[in-house]
């Protein structure tokens, strides 16, 4: 059985990618996932205050989720991240590729310990992934306290 067949589609493909990956090329697909997290829309742009920080990354993050109505109550990810913190971005980047637009209960199936299996051990500190692990986190608290 794979590593990653308990992910959604679309983040076993991420894992798969970057595993796949030398270590310098894993810096390298971190660097695309930073520059392709969207911008925020215009609603939250001024509404910092809206989000939530998240504590555990050492540059200043904020996110929020939007669940959708039923039947499957789609999942919309928004984060802010500098864009002076690549790496924190690339880990934003990679959950909204991973995450967004997904049922909030494939969201809520995601394993905890899934940004420890993109292989970022060796390039990245144990520290900066601590913050993604946080990021995972919050999105999956705030997707149960909005589709309760």
């Amino acid at each position: 059985m794979s590593a990653t067949r308990d992910l959604p589609e679309a983040f076993e493909q991420i894992v798969d990618d970057f595993t796949a990956a030398s270590t310098r090329e894993r810096l390298d697909l971190l660097l695309e996932f930073s520059d392709e997290l969207p911008e925020l829309p215009e609603r939250f742009v001024d509404a910092r205050d809206s989000m939530e920080r998240v504590d555990e990354c050492q540059s200043p993050v904020f996110l929020t989720v939007e669940v959708g109505d039923h039947p499957d109550r789609t999942v919309h990810l928004y984060v802010d991240a500098p864009l002076e913190a690549p790496t924190t971005r690339g880990f934003a980047g990679i959950l909204h590729a991973g995450l967004d637009g997904l049922p909030a209960d494939d969201v809520l199936a995601v394993p905890d310990d899934a940004p420890m299996r993109l292989g970022l051990a060796e390039a990245v500190s144990p520290l900066r992934l601590r913050g993604m692990v946080g990021m995972l986190g919050r999105i999956k608290r705030q997707v149960r306290a909005k589709s309760a």
